[in-house]
């Protein structure tokens, strides 16, 4: 049993005492800890090295004590498990230097085994479990039909992600093709990555706000709720769709245990759109965490008023950035973890 469930006990919608608190990219390039490993090996040496993962999901945990863990890794691990190139280029970032465009490449695309391609994923979740203890959850992870689709189609990151969109409008047999074999490639990840030992998986779409909501809806949601229908009987699923307000609504229906918040949704409309049933995570602005730490735990504080202190998982309205302050991510943390209703 988990010493710690508070965070599983906000998915089920119990009530307690306070929220619980993590961070999108917790485990990661803020801390200096990360840095002095990130000095000796590269990007995917430190996703496919077990003893790494496994030492980077703990470090945010050792230093700060978030009630859940997540699991470092990336969600690019999924296209280059489907025979995609990935390349993570110094002060540029993700580069797939074959781009999925046509039936030709497409074809080359393959629903892998799992088990044969990612099991290093799931060697780095044995080794994560082992460290943690069962004091707290952790959290498996992957990223939406859709994102993936971005990158395995614009080849490298975007502002408007253009050609992955000309290639859904232009060519939709083929994109929904390419979906279905990220989706089915998705579903078998996560059920692996929950028998290996995740307690709640969460699914990124991050570029989903990209999308108009009918768009969002043939291209993205169904997909996503493919998995949550595969994956409910498992482990509780968190949904995250940044810029994605327009579809809480249309979520909130789903089998979905709780839904991730951006900062540009005010904490009243998330509420409104989501008939206040579900539980919801978010939506502090990263950057909010330059402001002084006095200030961050007045933030947090009315933040938590807002939500209602059950129902609700703290969180960022998206990834942490490299440039915050340690004491100010501190603050964040323990405004949480000293809120009294």
């Amino acid at each position: 049993m988990i010493k710690n469930d508070l965070f599983l006990r906000a998915l089920k919608g119990e009530t307690v005492d306070r929220p619980p608190v993590w961070m999108m990219r917790q485990a990661g390039r803020y801390l200096p800890e990360f840095m002095e490993i990130r000095k000796k090996y590269d990007f995917f040496t430190r996703c496919r090295t077990p003893e790494l993962a496994s030492e980077i999901t703990v470090q945010p945990i050792r230093r700060y004590g978030m009630d859940a863990a997540i699991l470092f890794s990336d969600i690019l691990v999924v296209p280059q498990a489907m025979n995609v190139e990935v390349e993570m280029k110094p002060n540029f970032g993700p580069y797939l230097p074959n781009p999925i465009r046509d039936k030709k490449t497409l074809d080359q695309v393959i629903v892998p085994d799992v088990h044969e391609e990612l099991g290093y994923v799931m060697d780095a979740i044995k080794a994560t479990k082992e460290k943690l203890n069962d004091e707290i959850p952790l959290i498996g992870f992957a990223g939406s039909p859709w994102t993936i689709l971005c990158y395995m189609v614009q080849g490298q990151g975007s502002k408007n992600f253009d050609k992955a969109k000309e290639f859904c409008f232009s060519q939709p047999v083929l994109a929904h093709d390419l979906l279905q074999k990220i989706t089915d490639t998705t579903i078998a990840y996560l059920k692996a990555k929950v028998q290996a030992g995740v307690n709640a998986v969460q699914v990124f779409d991050s570029w989903g706000g990209m999308l108009s909501p009918t768009d969002y809806q043939e291209f993205s949601w169904q997909y996503i709720n493919q998995i949550i229908e595969a994956l409910k009987d498992d482990a509780p699923v968190i949904a995250f769709g940044k810029g994605c307000w327009f579809a809480l609504n249309e979520m909130s229906k789903s089998n979905a245990s709780a839904l991730g918040v951006d900062w540009t949704c005010s904490a009243r409309n998330a509420r409104y759109l989501t008939g206040g049933n579900i539980t919801l995570q978010g939506n502090f602005d990263p950057s909010r965490l330059l402001s002084p730490p006095a200030e961050i735990k007045k933030m947090v504080t009315q933040m938590i008023n807002d939500f209602g202190k059950d129902k609700y998982i703290v969180n960022l309205g998206h990834g942490i950035l490299p440039n915050i302050p340690l004491d100010n991510a501190k603050a964040f943390i323990d405004a949480v973890k000293e809120y009294k209703s």
